[in-house]
């Protein structure tokens, strides 16, 4: 399953109560490295699907999730399992360690 945009709406629904680990990308249209990561991210979340659920929230349009969480500079992941946040990665990255940054944390 591709990525699907999660709005401060329906962050709750879609992440914190997910039965699988979900990857959260706080992104922005305008935001270059966002851009490079994500076709990495669209190719992992049809790899992992039904094991992880790969996310994308935009931070223009939705603050209050991003701004809960303290992401202060973008593109931002945070990994959440069973409702919490177990690990996160600011930045740009490949897709190998965008990967192996997934299998290591869940």
């Amino acid at each position: 399953m591709p990525t699907h945009a999660v709005t401060d709406d329906t962050f709750d629904a879609e992440v914190r109560q997910s039965d699988i680990p979900v990857v959260v990308d706080f992104w922005a249209e305008w935001c270059g490295p966002c851009k490079q990561i994500g076709p990495a991210l669209e190719e992992l979340s049809v790899e992992l699907e039904g094991k992880v659920k790969i996310v994308k929230v935009n931070v223009d349009d939705n603050p209050t999730s991003p701004a809960q969480l303290g992401v202060r500079g973008i593109p931002a992941l945070f990994l959440f399992k069973d409702g919490q946040v177990i690990s996160s990665k600011i930045g740009a990255a490949p897709k190998a360690a965008l990967q192996n940054w997934i299998h290591e944390s869940v």
